[in-house]
């Protein structure tokens, strides 16, 4: 069986950029390798999954930076980073009862982030491009000190997630909120299966343009099961629209704005709307009569929950990390 390898190089900057080619900058010009297992120790560094690599860790503290390069896996339970972590193309971070200081980055064409009752600064996932691989971002019981910005992929915060700044994407497969909270503005633009928001709060001003497969916040849409509405703290619109827009069960403390959308948006008469409807909606209804459909977040739920499974098993066939 090949036994894991953990190397500690401490060179000059010029070296240390000939070794290590695309591993990552680091403080004394110190990089961690991590393939393997390891445990609840300090690394005084950043820390390096080399490509098609897998690094799990349990109770790890990495002061550094963490750089997760092409194909590669890691999986941190009760950890903490307290630098940023950077995922390359295919690359994937599962955090389940950590903390990530700084921001999180996905380039084009990563395999996604995962996190689970996690704390994290920013996320972006940059734009999907010419890659063959379409992200992810699922956040549950998450909290992120920051903003997200993602171009690429499946956007899903749920089961009590709080985003202390923005929610922002353009072209993603989808964006849904469940029972989360966004404490700045919302913006979900061409999005090509749409965006549902089901028992969440937005405090900023929500933008929903150019989705197709439809709009859907609250109960009784076609897009996903839902059990209540939202709270939006300010304007809403959605406009050009291709797809079932629907309203229903929630509370707008400013104006709704559906126009040009298709079919026309059907807004709820169970809503509370402070500062009316502008647009073209459909005759109020209590209730839609679209059929729900199955529960988005599966399908990528089970890419990430496979990824994870498959990264802790190498990890763990490749032996003690030696951290």
């Amino acid at each position: 069986m090949r036994r894991s390898v953990a190397l500690a190089v401490a060179t000059t900057a010029a070296v240390t950029s000939a070794v290590l080619g695309n591993a990552p900058s680091a403080s004394a010009d110190l990089v961690t390798y991590c393939i393997g297992t390891g445990g609840a120790v300090t690394v005084p560094n950043d820390l390096y999954v080399p490509a098609g690599e897998s690094c799990a860790l349990t109770g790890t503290i990495i002061t550094g930076n963490v750089s997760v390069a092409a194909g590669a896996n890691l999986v941190v339970t009760g950890g903490r980073v307290d630098g940023q972590v950077s995922i390359a193309s295919n690359g994937y971070l599962d955090a389940k009862r950590s903390t990530v200081r700084g921001e999180i980055t996905v380039a084009s064409g990563g395999y996604g982030v995962y996190l689970q009752t996690a704390e994290s600064g920013s996320v972006t996932v940059r734009a999907k491009g010419s890659a063959t691989i379409d992200s992810f971002l699922f956040a549950e019981d998450a909290s992120i000190t920051g903003s997200v910005n993602a171009q690429a992929g499946e956007v899903r915060l749920d089961a009590g997630t709080e985003l202390t700044g923005s929610l922002s994407t353009t072209g993603t497969y989808y964006t849904d909120l469940h029972d989360s909270f966004v404490d700045g503005t919302l913006s979900v633009l061409n999005s090509s299966t749409g965006s549902v928001i089901c028992g969440s709060a937005v405090r900023g001003r929500s933008t929903f343009a150019g989705n197709l497969g439809g709009v859907q916040l609250g109960p009784d849409g076609a897009l996903d099961t839902c059990a209540s509405g939202g709270y939006f703290g300010a304007d809403v619109s959605i406009t050009n629209t291709t797809g079932t827009v629907t309203v229903g069960d929630s509370i707008i403390d400013g104006k709704l704005t559906v126009q040009r959308n298709t079919p026309v948006a059907r807004v709820a008469a169970t809503n509370r709307i402070r500062g009316g409807v502008v647009g073209d909606p459909a005759p109020a209804a209590a209730r839609s009569s679209a059929p729900a459909a199955a529960p988005r977040g599966e399908r990528g739920e089970d890419r990430a929950e496979d990824r994870r499974a498959s990264a802790v098993s190498e990890a763990v066939a490749a032996g003690d990390a030696g951290l």
